[in-house]
Parts: C-alpha cells; structure tokens; sequence
C-alpha cells in the first residue's frame, strides 16, 4: 500500500490535509509534528508521498528538506503552507520539492499536484486497510494557531511583495493570559530594544479585539533603507514607517482570518502607543485598554535586514464564543 506521510505541527492541518487526499486512493497515512519526527519516520520505510509544512518547531520544511537530500531519502515532497511568497516556491523547488500547494489545502487542489506529477500513477493497490486517522483532540488552540499561521504567510507575502524583500514567518504564540502576562509574552524584544508601538481596533460579529504593533527602534534605518527613504530617519518619518508597516500587516491578517472564518472585521482609526519606550511602558501606559483576553502574538524578521516586528491580536474573552462557534468546523470529522 501507498504511504503518506504528513509533517505539520498543527493538528488541524494534519486531519485537513488527511481528509484532502483523493477519496479512492488506498493509502498507508502516517504523521509527524516536525521534520525529525518526519525524517525517523522515513527511514522507518514510511512516507512514499510526505506533504510538508514549511514553518515547524525543532526542525522546519526547509531544513527537513535539507535533510532528505543529505540522508538520500527516497520521497516525493509537497509542500503545503501558508508561507505563500514567490521565493519561498523557488526556495522548496531548489531543495527538491516537487511542487508546492497554498494553505488551506483543497481536496481538488492536491489531487490535481498529485497527478500533474505522478505520484497517483504510482500507486499499486494492495490489502485495503483504514487508513490512522490522529484521534479527535478539541484543542481549540492549535485552530487558532492553524488560522493564524496562514493569515501571517498571507500577510507575510503582501509585505515581501511590497518591499521585495523574504520575510521569515516563525510560528505563532498563542495564550489565554491577563493584561499583566503581556510583558511575559513580550519579554523577549523587552530585552533586546526600545520599540515604538501602534494599536488598532477591530470589530465583527460578536468579535472585538485590538491589533497591536512594535517595530523595535533599531529597525527603522533598515526599514528606511528598503522603502528608498533618504536622508535623516527623524521622530517624523518614523511615525511615517511605523503607520505604513501597521497598515499592511494589520490589514492583510485581520482580513486573512476574516476570510477564514466567513465574517468581515471593520477596522478603528490606528492610535500611537508610543515612540522611543520600553515594552514594559508602552504596556503599562495602556494597560486599562485591556484585561483578560486571547493573545497571539506573531513576529515577523525580514531576510538580510536588521528589521523585527511584533504584531499581537488581543481578542476580549467574550469574542472567544463566537470565534470557537466559527472554528468549530475545523474539528468536524
């Protein structure tokens, strides 16, 4: 029997891409939450066909990759992710990839890779057996997890587009926390940067929350450098950089999840939360703006620049009720 391995660390996108497989297509189906899990489980003789997600803790898409051609591994890879830039494409085709499909992956999307690249023909049909199946885990947060990374890959690809840079899309963090956990959350530009901050509000039905931005400081020449800004970097036009990059990034993935989940968000003015502070300040100054909420937190790094920015989604809890009822479909069988 045909064997398919699928490497994501979502759950969510685990079941999908297993539930996107052609329906008459007897399959071995075998899983893995990282690339070495994925890569022990080929050498196991598992994965004739390994779908893989690009951005994974301890060993991401492009190092498995790396690894296969390392350890001559005799696999068929495609990759599915919500990284959808051009030269991320490039990227997985230079390590081997034989083709690449975008998150959500699509039941008709993936059988028609499967048989532009022939991996369908392949198949020799042997004993019929049940395919594993991961059993069901309501973990809620792995959905919010899943929508966001391909909300950040799609916002992600708007600003390499933009600024025709690549942008590193690392996972995001998801955590049910206080207003006073922020700093917690946070702890990790606290340590490297002042940082300059802007926050929006958004609304949909039953959902409201607010966008948080941070560019660090340290940022704003190299940001400068890629918009073609000359001449002095001032308060000024770095308010300018600070608005133009929040607008993308909170736009772009704030309609990326509206998107997913079939509502629309309608947008507040932005607001500045300060210029030149530390973390901690720039929380504690607008601490009253918040209380117990859903934070994810999603940091963005781009290729070959000294440029870091922080975006953070706070949901009020009430918003939880009815962003589950909208995910509820993802853990439907």
């Amino acid at each position: 029997m045909f064997s398919v391995l699928i490497c994501d660390d979502s759950m969510v996108a685990r079941k999908q891409a297993a539930k996107c497989l052609p329906d008459d297509w007897e399959v071995q189906i075998h899983f893995a939450k990282h690339g070495g899990e994925a890569i022990e489980a080929m050498k196991e003789g598992k994965g004739q066909l390994l779908l893989l997600d690009l951005n994974m803790p301890i060993m991401d898409g492009y190092e498995t990759l790396e690894a296969i051609i390392k350890e001559d591994l005799d696999t068929k890879v495609v990759v599915v992710s919500g990284d959808i830039q051009p030269e991320a494409h490039e990227r997985v085709k230079a390590l081997g990839a034989l083709d690449f499909i975008e998150k959500p992956v699509s039941k008709p999307a993936l059988k028609k890779i499967l048989l532009a690249n022939g991996v369908l023909e392949d198949v020799k049909e042997e004993v019929k057996s049940e395919p594993t199946v991961d059993a069901l885990d309501p973990d809620i947060r792995d959905c919010y997890q899943e929508i966001t990374n391909i909300a950040m890959g799609q916002a992600g690809d708007h600003l390499a587009r933009i600024l025709n840079v690549f942008v590193r899309l690392p996972i995001p963090n998801v955590n049910l926390i206080e207003v006073s956990e922020l700093h917690m959350m946070l702890q990790d530009i606290e340590l490297k940067d002042s940082v300059s901050g802007i926050c929006q509000g958004f609304v949909g039905p039953g959902i409201s929350g607010e966008a948080l931005f941070i560019l660090s400081d340290s940022s704003f020449d190299d940001v400068a450098r890629i918009m073609g800004i000359n001449g002095q970097v001032d308060d000024q036009v770095q308010l300018e950089l600070l608005m133009d990059a929040a607008n993308i990034l909170i736009g772009t993935c704030l309609n990326g999840l509206a998107s997913q989940l079939d509502l629309y968000f309608s947008q507040g003015h932005p607001v500045v939360l300060g210029q030149h502070r530390s973390i901690s300040e720039l929380i504690s100054s607008n601490r009253l703006r918040w209380k117990r909420t859903l934070a994810i937190e999603l940091s963005y790094g781009l290729e070959g620049y000294n440029v870091h920015c922080d975006l953070v989604l706070l949901l009020t809890e009430e918003s939880m009720k009815a962003m589950n009822y909208k995910l509820s479909h993802l853990l439907e069988d």
